[in-house]
Formats: structure tokens, C-alpha cells, sequence
């Protein structure tokens, strides 16, 4: 945490749970969603997320470096940023919310591809933070695939 870019890659200190710091930081993006929500419409929260994830490629690519590890357990601003875009497009209810985190979970760990492209080929912060923006949109397809089916 001696850099402030380590800070943000680390999510704020979420991502050094000694157990599942991936899970530990798709929580931390949950929460610091609830709480960004009520003071951004729509279209400024995304902005902010595309600013986010810009200079999250920016941290986790120098955390990455600063640590020997390009994508560092310990790194979890890919969870964070792309679980709030998935957020963004799910309804809020805590049932949709909590099926949006099995899923988003299940699509970052199984990494299908291009996810794995990214995360196998594109060793810098980018494929770091793209190959979850990947299983950021597998969920948001699946979650509209519920709601029609289930409409």
C-alpha cells in the first residue's frame, strides 16, 4: 500500500483477505455500489465506471509490475469495477443482486473465452482488468436472458 496505485488495485485493502480476495473484492464492489448509487444518475455512474476501469489499468498494471505478478491475488479492482457495470444493468432487488454475483463469480473464475484470451495472453493491466469486463458481460447476458424468460 505504499503507492497509491496499490491501493486502488488492492481495493482499498479488500483484496488482501487472506481467503478468496477475488470473492472479498466482488463484495467490497457490491457495497461500494450501494453506496455510489443514490448520488450519481444512470449515465454518470457510468462514466465514472469507464474512468474507473481507464485508470484501473493504469494501477493494476504498475501494482502488477511492482509486485513481480501481473495479475497479483491480491489485485481485485478487475472484480470491483466491472461487478458495478453488471450492477448497473441489474435490477435492484438483493435476489437479482445476489444471483449477479454467483454469476459474475462463476464467469471470472471459469473464464470463458475471450476471457481467457485475456487472461492467458494479455499480460499487462489491461488484459488484467478486459478479461473480467468479459464475465462482466456474460452476466448481464444471462440476468437479460432470466428477465425475459421469466417476464
Amino acid at each position: 500500500m505504499a503507492h497509491p496505485a496499490h491501493l486502488v488495485a488492492c481495493g482499498f485493502g479488500s483484496g488482501l483477505s487472506p481467503r478468496a480476495p477475488g470473492t472479498v473484492g466482488t463484495l467490497f464492489g457490491w457495497l461500494s455500489f450501494a453506496l455510489l448509487r443514490p448520488y450519481m444518475s444512470d449515465f454518470e455512474l457510468l462514466g465514472f465506471i469507464v474512468v474507473c476501469f481507464v485508470g484501473g489499468v493504469l494501477a493494476v498494471h504498475k501494482t502488477g509490475i511492482d509486485l513481480g505478478v501481473v495479475d497479483h491475488g491480491s489485485i481485485v479492482w478487475d472484480e470491483i469495477v466491472p461487478f458495478w457495470l453488471v450492477l448497473l444493468f441489474c435490477p435492484q432487488h438483493w435476489l437479482w443482486q445476489t444471483t449477479a454475483f454467483c454469476l459474475f463469480r462463476f464467469f471470472d473464475i471459469s473464464k470463458p473465452q475471450p476471457a481467457r484470451y485475456f487472461d492467458e495472453q494479455v499480460k499487462n493491466g489491461f488484459g488484467v482488468m478486459t478479461d473480467d469486463l468479459v464475465a462482466a458481460g456474460y452476466t448481464v447476458l444471462v440476468l437479460a436472458i432470466l428477465r425475459f424468460v421469466l417476464a
